[in-house]
């Protein structure tokens, strides 16, 4: 591996190009090629030889060239250094397209860039030259939050420059420009999706976005307090005297919920099968479950149906006024392999709660929500009626949920595709309901043509759960973009909870519906209503 700084100028750097053999596709010489400001470090990594960092099962990379790079390396207002970084890999055998792999959480690092979500296997492998950032600063937390620059690049800043120069990494490379250039991110990820439709709408041909955080900055950060306040309100005490969050809804308690949602809803698809396809038919009241004498593994106690009425109702003011939305009664709330109780109640045995709407949602609300950023407002203080206007000097430059026109998008002929869990404990399925509705309401009948919206039965946040949660999403928009075959449904693959099946995944507002005869595992034998 080797590293090179360089200070040319971009005139004489396009000269030097054009040079015979001074582009080349040999990794460590190609460093020699970075931009003005530019730190760039290759390796070379030859097929079959690793996976990526962290997995020690699954498909060996193929052949190609790995870029780490740094940009505009500064000094932030609250004394600590900055750069924009991010990782590039190139496939010596590439098929034309370059894919921008979206972050999370609060980024700030930079996450091997082999297209993960483009199940199944890799981006990498299926040929995409791959690129991801840290949006821009170093570290997970919130920290960077007081720094205003840093507040800015990961918006929207950062991203538009690692795109651009992932553009002209990959002409250099390759002696060509890509011919497509696509998008896919979950969560954060996803956000940043929907913000490249909107403040760059040339940059991508098609986009996805899975479970965005289109409202993150004022909107689920509260629905994180709303419920964590709720559940710690009825969570028992231990030993101190103190609540002790996880405790408030036993596994038990879950499984019932779970339960008693299959039994109403689960049949109103056409098939009994563990799962939810017709969410809009299920009108699961929860009341039904309260205990009408003393507590026991088969009802909930009146405070425990009380703070679940809470949270499925969503975040109001004291006056009744909606600070987000309500959440779809998904019997994959209540599954073990569902992602539900580490976000909203963890597993910690103590008072020091570890869910993650407590160590993650409260940081980013104390360090990048709030201006100016607060490191005393606790995530169980949180006052419904005053610290949300707290949030609007940033919410209007990091949300995305306002934007439905998508005029530059369309006029280039971009697509969008939605993909959202229906269990998703920490951006409600509805708040990506009510953005398709506004779509809709606004373009009318031409939508479908550039945006679809596909709902996952039983999925939590960004994959997992009870459902078949492996969908090859990437393919079908690339036929989209590429042969102009819309998808109208995707195949989506069970893994661990339902392995071996496999289900329709339809275009919003249809949902996936036994024809009545035939394997109920095999999605051929289900159609879209």
């Amino acid at each position: 591996m080797s590293q090179f700084k360089f200070s040319v100028g971009l005139g004489l750097l396009w000269a030097a190009c054009q040079t015979a053999g001074a582009q080349t596709s040999d990794c460590a010489a190609f460093a020699q090629a970075a931009p003005h400001g530019m730190s760039l470090q290759t390796e070379w990594i030859a097929g079959d030889t690793q996976r990526p960092p962290g997995m020690n099962a699954g498909p060996m990379l193929i052949a190609h060239c790995k870029l780490t790079g740094r940009m505009q390396e500064r000094m932030g207002q609250d004394g600590k250094a900055y750069h924009i970084g991010f990782e590039m890999r190139l496939p010596t055998a590439w098929n034309g397209r370059l894919l921008y792999q979206g972050g999370g959480g609060n980024d700030g690092v930079v996450r091997p860039a082999v297209g993960p979500q483009a199940a199944p296997g890799y981006a990498l492998n299926r040929g995409f030259a791959v690129v991801t950032t840290d949006a821009g600063h170093q570290g997970p937390t919130a920290d960077f939050g007081f720094d205003p620059i840093a507040r800015t690049d990961n918006a929207y800043n950062a991203h538009d420059k690692v795109a651009v120069t992932a553009k002209e990494l990959v002409q250099r490379y390759y002696s060509k420009p890509a011919d497509r250039a696509y998008f896919i991110g979950c969560s954060g990820g996803g956000r940043q999706g929907m913000m490249f439709t909107q403040r760059f709408p040339s940059y991508f041909d098609g986009v996805i976005a899975m479970a965005p955080a289109m409202r993150v900055s004022k909107g689920a950060t509260i629905a994180a307090a709303w419920d964590t306040q709720a559940l710690q309100a009825i969570a028992p005490t231990g030993a101190n005297g103190k609540p002790v969050l996880s405790q408030a809804l036993s596994e038990k308690d879950l499984g019932l919920v779970r339960q008693s949602i299959l039994s109403q809803c689960d049949a109103l698809d056409g098939v009994t099968d563990g799962v939810v396809s017709n969410p809009a038919a299920c009108s699961f009241d929860v009341s039904t479950l309260q205990c009408t004498g003393a507590k026991t593994d088969a009802c909930l106690a009146p405070g425990q149906v009380d703070a679940l009425k809470k949270m499925f109702g969503g975040a109001k003011t004291s006056s009744g006024q909606p600070l987000y939305f309500s959440w779809p009664w998904d019997p994959g709330m209540g599954h073990p392999a569902n992602d539900w109780r580490m976000w909203k109640l963890g597993n910690s045995a103590t008072e020091k709660a570890n869910s993650r709407h407590v160590f993650l949602m409260e940081d980013a609300l104390q360090g990048y929500f709030v201006t100016p950023p607060d490191r005393s407002l606790s995530i169980y203080q949180f006052n419904f009626d005053r610290d949300p206007l707290r949030m609007d000097a940033h919410a209007w430059i990091f949300n995305t949920a306002e934007d439905v026109q998508l005029k530059g998008f369309q006029a280039r002929s971009g697509k969008l595709m939605f993909i959202h869990g229906l269990a998703d404990p920490i951006f409600s399925p509805h708040e990506m309901i009510d953005y398709y509705q506004r779509l809709r309401a606004h373009n009318g009948a031409r939508t479908e043509d550039f945006a679809k919206l596909f709902l996952v039965p039983g999925m939590g946040h960004c994959a997992g759960g009870a459902a078949t949660d492996s969908i090859d999403g990437l393919g079908a928009l690339v036929d989209w973009v590429e042969k102009g075959q819309a998808p109208q449904s995707l195949v989506a693959n069970g893994t661990a909870v339902f392995p071996g099946r496999s289900r329709p995944l339809c275009a919003y507002p249809q949902h996936a519906h036994y024809k009545g005869t035939g394997d109920t595992e095999n999605a051929s034998n289900f159609s879209c209503r």
